[in-house]
């Protein structure tokens, strides 16, 4: 058992951020960490300090011990929680440091063997490609970093590996350019593309396991005029797959969503820009409706997240299969619930029209700015007002935001133009809205300072910004008459639509965003802040 001064010892530590030395992660590689539950954190002259999980662990102590002999060292142990060993294994990974590694073994690869000798195995060697060893840590830093894309890109001199975080591209990594084409084709191994295909694009994907979590890799690569790029969509399932609460949905939206997607029939799109969070949004109402007793088919290009439940279909353009000729297929399937990844053409736009109006459920997307918007992109498709007018439901209109981090956030002054617009708008807000918001007493603004754990940029996570425009008896009746895109934000306001520039401002009052991320998506200028 663990002694009160050792016990004061690991919770001296802040694991969270600690910086462990190149020189101690080189004596003991990642996996062997992982694998035993210990992480060396300190080297002080011949001492090699070691956080251990189970210190009653035979195999821990004979792996420490054979650490100890093989280096000459002294192993002295203190006892780590799981969850403090979980933060400090985040920080044992030094991907710049195990690239060089990899890299200089390449280099050595490449030298002619003068006197070649067998090489003793041992426990902590890990048999494996130097360039499959860069690609791991290039993939085990974006899932520790919490990136949602990897792009792999060749330039004139080097290869640049950059990351998005938080909807933003980040520089990461920057490699030799002879390493470039090699990282490409392990990509494609892992992916079963064809490695020798580098004048076309192509398309596939890939799952590892990290950390006992499952981690889909979407890749495409691109025949770019320095050779070729690889851009990786990092898909995990739990943090997909979220409810609409947690996604930025509240009070009067919460509730119109609620409503329409249990309606018996009727059509609910989904409306924004590209990386605006539309299948996220999908993928959560799908979430809520999949349910026994409900056959729910959808057809997706490309399928991001498997739902336990859910018929999910993939189309292939390429062979014929389109959103249009797999929508008329499923129909035969007897679904009640329909989702079209995306409604692209008048075909597809009619046929998800006819299936909602003959007791489907159908949930799409659109490409439009705002929620009135996906009217007239439906008529400019040539669907008849009066279709859309019996077939449409609700429209969702949204956008993504970067979120301030909680850990760094402090107040700022607002200077008197920006306190009066909010004012106003708060003014134009139904006070049960406020309620649902839980605005605090005073209008006050924030900013995250930067910190350790936003990587100091002051964001952390984004949240969405919503508009939804619901199609009750009135709006349908104009919309059968004639479409008065004017008349129809009078009777949306008179509902009590609360429009993305509102919900991010309360966004902004509340402390969950900046007033510049609201700016930037919506597109809406405001007065500057002091």
């Amino acid at each position: 058992m663990p002694n009160s001064q050792e016990i004061d010892k690991e919770e001296a530590i802040n694991w969270e951020h600690i910086k462990i030395p190149s020189e101690v992660i080189k004596l003991v590689p990642y996996e062997a960490a992982k694998k035993y539950n210990f992480i060396p954190f300190e080297k002080d002259g011949k001492v090699l300090r070691v956080a251990v999980n189970d210190m009653d662990d035979v195999e821990v102590q004979n792996a420490l011990q054979f650490l100890a002999e093989k280096n000459q060292l002294s192993v002295e142990m203190i006892p780590i929680s799981i969850d403090n060993f979980q933060s400090a294994l985040a920080n044992y990974t030094n991907p710049a440091f195990t690239i060089a590694q990899a890299l200089e073994t390449i280099g050595e690869s490449e030298k002619p063997e003068e006197d070649p000798k067998e090489e003793k195995e041992d426990e902590f060697t890990i048999q494996e490609a130097p360039v499959a060893k860069i690609v791991e840590v290039i993939l085990r830093n974006a899932i520790e970093g919490s990136a949602s894309d990897i792009h792999i890109e060749p330039l004139e001199d080097n290869v640049r590996v950059r990351y998005r975080l938080d909807g933003i591209l980040h520089n990461s990594l920057t490699l030799p350019k002879k390493i470039g084409p090699a990282i490409a084709s392990r990509i494609k191994i892992l992916s079963n593309l064809k490695i020798d295909e580098k004048r076309k694009p192509q398309d596939g994907r890939f799952r590892i396991t990290e950390s006992k979590k499952q981690i889909d890799f979407r890749v495409s690569t691109l025949p770019v005029s320095l050779g070729e790029k690889v851009v990786m969509r990092v898909l995990d399932k739990e943090k997909g797959l979220l409810d609409l609460d947690k996604l930025g949905v509240v009070g009067r939206n919460y509730e119109i969503i609620k409503k329409s997607i249990f309606e018996p029939y009727g059509m609910i799109l989904i409306t924004g820009p590209t990386g605006s969070g539309k299948s996220t949004t999908l993928y959560s109402v799908l979430e809520i409706l999949n349910r026994e007793g409900v056959n729910i088919i959808t057809l997706e290009d490309p399928v991001e997240y498997a739902i336990e439940g859910i018929n999910q279909s993939q189309v292939k353009p390429e062979i014929g299969y389109s959103f249009a000729s797999g929508l008329r297929s499923i129909l035969r399937q007897d679904p009640d619930i329909i989702m079209v990844g995306e409604i692209r053409d008048k075909e597809t736009a009619e046929l998800a029209v006819h299936a909602a109006l003959t007791g489907h459920v159908v949930l799409s997307t659109l490409h439009t700015n705002d929620s009135m918007g996906a009217i007239p992109r439906l008529i400019d498709m040539k669907v008849e007002p009066f279709l859309i007018a019996s077939s449409l439901r609700a429209v969702v209109a949204q956008r993504l935001v970067r979120k301030i981090c909680p850990n760094c956030r402090e107040e700022i002054k607002i200077n008197d133009s920006i306190r009066k617009e909010f004012e106003n708008v708060l003014q134009q807000i139904p006070e049960a809205e406020k309620k649902a918001y839980e605005l605090p007493s005073e209008i006050k603004m924030y900013k995250g300072k930067g910190c350790p754990k936003c990587s100091d940029l002051g964001m952390k996570g984004r949240i969405g910004i919503f508009e939804v425009f619901y199609v009750d008896e009135e709006v349908s009746d104009i919309m059968g008459k004639q479409v008065d895109e004017d008349k129809l934000r009078q009777i949306a306001q008179k509902q009590g639509m609360i429009t993305m520039k509102q919900d991010g401002i309360l966004k902004v009052i509340k402390g969950l965003t900046t007033l510049e991320e609201v700016e930037r998506v919506t597109e809406e200028g405001f007065l500057e802040v002091d």
